[in-house]
């Protein structure tokens, strides 16, 4: 086990942090390259302390980086879902490769750094593609320039770039900021640690705040302003490249000195490879397979590799807890969309609940160091690393359930999923008596419908095929009238009834099929006046409807309450009051008549309002936040303390790829298994508890070890048995 120094570390910086890394790539060796290298300037310390000046810049640049990129990936399912239309799961789908391609590349952003440029060259460069990466995000964003094509090509390079630049300084800032601190100063560093990952959760937590808040109250181009929700977050990269060029006069540089995590790929790769090329049974078995790589790698080397796979094996089952945890950004950002976000004071948009992570993660950890732990230990219970990350998966499946209950809940106001051969159909009577009807073949509408009356749920037509020629019979006040309409399959319509020149006539009209997206409510409107009327609702839309009960098209528009709008007639300019148009639902506003200098209206609601509040979310956010303290934090912690000194790299390679599977599982479910989502939910929640057992088993005979007694009794046995490996090197000769 490392040493009490060590130790005292990485407790301190590592309670700081949430699902971002803790461990760096670092080079293979520890000691001071060979060769003639420049002398390390000492920096400037800040205030006559111990802290290095260059601290300042570092830790400003990750504050301004993490906001890019937390801010810029909090809109990033909406986007795709109402600026590309893509149906919910490729906008998940999409929006979850780009987080694995953000957590594969920081294998590559390391191998660059410590074999190839050096830290500081490899932050500046891929700095510059970030940079480069957002500015065609933002650019992509912008409806006017060019067409679907143009935008989702510009959007898919713009985030490739983006995965490249952050997952490639990712493993690169952290340490090349604990290089500005000489080796007596290992408090103030440790101190450092903490402000870092204090910075990296106040960006995050910012970012997720503000940045819908661009998106959903700034308005341009007539709609949701996503170039500006974008082109902040650039901006801010901008800044964190500016602000660490600033600095550079002040850095210590270490020159590159070779990649560990390259030499224990080729060590597991020839063992395997030599492990292959032995199988007579002739040749005597060794003790463990990565033996096989002894007659090219060192005793020590292959010692520490034995020590790193015990690890890795036992991050096997973690993806699972990745791919439930990343869903906050794209499945539980869309149930935020279709729930009441109205908290009286605020009005919430979906994408800012996200911003509820890392403010619970602040406020847990301390809770949890302080309060939970000490007192599950006076209870004298041994709450092993292996216990509590079990217990994060725990509650991470608890937060899915919960989940799923919300979604269950919601679905309680959509509309019916349409069949082939089903459609939809209510009445709307806007004459001035009871209207009965009837219609051919079918027993619907056994009352009838009395004048202006709140239409009931939409009933279901069966038809006989795709689309079916029906007639209609009204009958009124002892007359009886028949109409003749042709109704298509999925779909969904509404029979207006009303009086025209003494008599009853009817209009068949086509409905929304589904919800608004986004939250929205949406409004159309039927003219009962003999005349023409041009509506406008704010100062920015403005419908035409035509006389004679004609309906106009849908409008979207933000839930707001709307009662300065202007209807404008052959006899003047009134004033139309619609009232609040709530979250998701869906309204037919009928313009009846003039009276008394006044245009009255009549509002229906075709498709209920979201009635399931936001604030249901909080549960399901509250246990997977506490899940990802216990489960996170503590895996960081457990995974150090297992590895030699040389392996911390490797651990953080494997760590971070356990993310990137995570968020590749949910891109599969998303797109080879599309399902109710209550139903993904649950299923994700059975799969997380099936891996909790799995790997709490792995964990029950997993034996923890101190690596330096490991690597001691690693070099006796090596001792003791060097005259059989001889032997059998020479055996293999003679073979």
């Amino acid at each position: 086990m490392v040493g009490d120094k060590a130790r005292g570390e990485m407790n301190a910086f590592q309670r700081n942090e949430s699902k971002e890394t803790l461990f760096t790539f670092v080079s293979a060796g520890d000691d001071p390259p060979k060769g003639d290298f420049p002398v390390q300037k000492k920096s400037p310390k800040l205030c006559g302390s111990n802290y290095p000046l260059s601290i300042a810049f570092i830790v400003v640049n990750e504050f301004c980086e993490r906001f890019s990129y937390y801010g810029m990936r909090a809109v990033l399912t909406l986007y795709f879902l109402s600026f590309f239309h893509w149906d919910e799961n490729l906008s998940t789908a999409v929006y979850h490769a780009f987080s694995a391609l953000c957590y594969f590349t920081p294998v590559i952003g390391a191998i660059m750094a410590d074999s190839w440029l050096g830290k500081y060259k490899t932050i500046i460069y891929l700095s510059i593609v970030y940079v480069v990466g957002h500015l065609i995000k933002s650019v992509g964003a912008i409806p006017s320039l060019g067409n679907q094509v143009v935008h989702v090509i510009l959007s898919m390079v713009g985030l490739f770039l983006i995965a490249l630049g952050t997952g490639g300084i990712k493993p690169c800032v952290s340490a090349f900021g604990g290089d500005q601190f000489e080796e007596e100063h290992t408090s103030e560093r440790s101190k450092f640690f903490s402000i870092f990952y204090l910075s990296i959760n106040a960006g995050s937590l910012i970012s997720t705040f503000v940045t819908p808040v661009l998106r959903g109250d700034v308005k341009c181009f007539g709609e949701d302003c996503y170039a500006l929700a974008f082109g902040v977050p650039a901006a801010l990269m901008v800044l964190a490249l500016v602000v660490f060029i600033a600095g550079s006069g002040l850095y210590r540089k270490t020159p590159p000195q070779g990649n560990v995590l390259l030499e224990v790929c080729k060590c597991i790769g020839f063992a395997i490879k030599n492990r292959l090329k032995n199988r007579s049974r002739q040749i005597p078995k060794r003790d463990h397979w990565l033996d096989w790589a002894s007659e090219k790698y060192s005793k020590q080397l292959i010692g520490e590799v034995k020590m790193v796979t015990r690890v890795l094996f036992l991050f096997t089952p973690l993806p699972m807890f990745w791919a439930l945890f990343d869903q906050q950004g794209s499945r539980w950002t869309l149930q935020a969309t279709k729930m009441n976000a109205d908290f009286g004071i605020y009005v919430l948009q979906p994408d800012q609940m996200q911003f509820l992570n890392p403010l619970l993660i602040l406020v847990f950890i301390p809770i949890f160091d302080l309060g939970l732990y000490p007192l599950i230990n006076m209870c004298k219970f041994n709450f092993t690393p292996i216990r509590k990350m079990a217990t994060g998966m725990i509650l991470a499946g608890m937060a899915f359930g919960l989940a799923a209950v919300v979604e269950l809940k919601i679905n309680e106001t959509d509309m019916p999923r349409l069949v082939p051969e089903e459609s939809l159909i209510r009445v709307l009577n806007l004459a001035k008596n009871p209207v009965q009807v009837t219609i051919q073949d079918r027993d619907l509408f056994q009352q009838p419908v009395e004048a202006f009356q709140n239409p009931a749920e939409y009933s279901k037509l069966i038809l006989n095929g795709e689309q079916q020629s029906l007639r209609f019979t009204l009958q009124h006040q002892g007359l009886s009238l028949a109409f003749n309409y042709t109704v298509k399959e999925k779909s969904v319509y509404s029979l207006i009834v009303f009086e025209a020149e003494g008599s009853l006539s009817s209009r068949l009209i086509t409905d929304l099929e589904a919800k608004p997206e986004n939250g929205l409510a949406a409004v159309r409107f039927i003219n009962g006046l003999s005349q023409d009327v041009n509506l406008s609702i704010d100062s920015k839309r403005f419908i035409a409807v035509q006389k004679n009960y004609s309906a106009s098209e849908y409008s979207l528009l933000d839930r707001d309450k709307y009662n300065n709008g202007k209807c404008i007639t052959e006899m003047g300019e009134f004033t139309l009051e619609l009232g609040l148009l709530d979250f998701g639902a869906s309204y037919t506003i009928v313009i009846t008549n003039v009276s008394g200098g006044d245009i009255k209206t009549w509002k229906s609601e075709d498709i209920k309002a979201n009635n399931v509040h936001m604030a249901w979310q909080l549960p399901q956010y509250l246990l997977i936040s506490a899940g990802e303290v216990m489960f996170s934090i503590t895996g960081l912690a457990f995974s150090y303390s297992q590895s030699p000194a040389s392996m911390k790299s490797v651990l953080q390679a494997g760590w971070l790829l356990t993310v990137a599977v995570g968020n590749t599982l949910v891109l599969v479910v998303a797109q080879a298994a599309p399902m109710a989502q209550w139903a993904e939910f649950v299923l994700f929640t059975v799969l997380l508890f099936a891996v909790c057992i799995i790997f709490s088993i792995m964990g029950y005979f997993y034996v923890s070890v101190d690596p330096e007694d490991l690597e001691e009794k690693e070099e006796k046995r090596e001792t003791s048995s060097r005259g059989n490996m001889i032997s059998l090197v020479t055996q293999k000769t003679k073979l």
